[in-house]
């Protein structure tokens, strides 16, 4: 679980770092940083599938990986087959409260 909690929070600080070399490389550091989120989104669903293996009770994980594959569901809609803004204004936050959503699952199941 020590592990799963050090690649939770590479993945998290990730894109903090990138913007941090802005004063270095300039406007493109803030690019690279918004595109690392995505990797950030793949290593956390990489890492909830990983909890899932290892506890399939546990309710929250499942609820977590339900959502992660509810809101690509409602994106696709979205994009491919209906648009409606309204939608796309609620699906924008949600990678965000994934995200803090998974890492609460992970760092109070190192505490416990």
């Amino acid at each position: 679980m020590k592990i799963i909690k050090y690649i939770n929070t590479f993945a998290i600080t990730l894109p903090f770092l990138i913007l941090i070399t802005c004063s270095i490389f300039g406007d493109d550091a803030i690019y690279v940083s918004l595109f690392s989120t995505i990797i950030t989104g793949i290593i956390q669903i990489i890492l909830g599938l990983i909890l899932l293996l290892k506890n399939p009770r546990n309710k929250f994980i499942q609820a977590y990986l339900i959502s992660v594959i509810l809101f690509f569901v409602l994106w696709y809609f979205n994009v491919s087959i209906y648009y409606i803004d309204f939608l796309t204004f609620i699906l924008v936050p949600i990678p965000l409260i994934l995200a803090i959503y998974l890492s609460v699952l992970i760092y109070r199941k190192k505490k416990s």
